[in-house]
């Protein structure tokens, strides 16, 4: 093979023809990893309107109806439904909506599980929430949340 290649491009660019095929092929395999991030992202990007809103309709949209909600409260541990946890938003914005932040910080995926990371940045908390992500019929959702609250300096 290298025979006819050396016929038909000089040797010396031979190296970087190679070169040039494994960032084409990288960045198809990019393109797609970018379409499937994108994918995954809807059940964050629900997750993130519903606290925006109050709407929790949102929120049993980002979730499994079989996740947990899990954290510490006073530091005890609390679990709560997707059910119980969409309950608890009380279908209109917070007050203070508009001094809040949030944003998806990463999500690596491998096949039909992923992990991610958001943050919530409020005026008086921010929450760090972690995400274990599951492909369910060609849809990503939110199979489980395990979350850290920290007063705002």
């Amino acid at each position: 093979m290298r025979n006819v290649w050396s016929r038909l491009v000089p040797p010396r660019y031979l190296n970087a023809l190679a070169l040039c095929g494994l960032m084409l092929s990288a960045g198809a395999v990019t393109a797609q990893e970018s379409a499937e991030e994108a994918l995954a992202r809807k059940p964050l990007e629900s997750y993130m309107q519903g606290h925006a809103t109050g709407n929790p309709a949102h929120i049993r949209a980002a979730f499994l109806p079989t996740a947990r909600i899990d954290g510490l409260r006073d530091g005890k541990p609390v679990s709560r439904t997707t059910e119980e946890f969409a309950a608890g938003f009380s279908g209109k914005p917070a007050d203070d909506e508009a001094l809040r932040k949030r944003r998806i910080d990463r999500i690596e995926l491998h096949g039909n599980a992923g992990m991610a990371q958001v943050t919530l940045d409020y005026p008086t908390i921010t929450f760090t929430d972690y995400f274990v992500l599951l492909k369910v019929d060609g849809e990503w959702k939110i199979a489980s949340k395990v979350y850290v609250a920290q007063p705002t300096n």
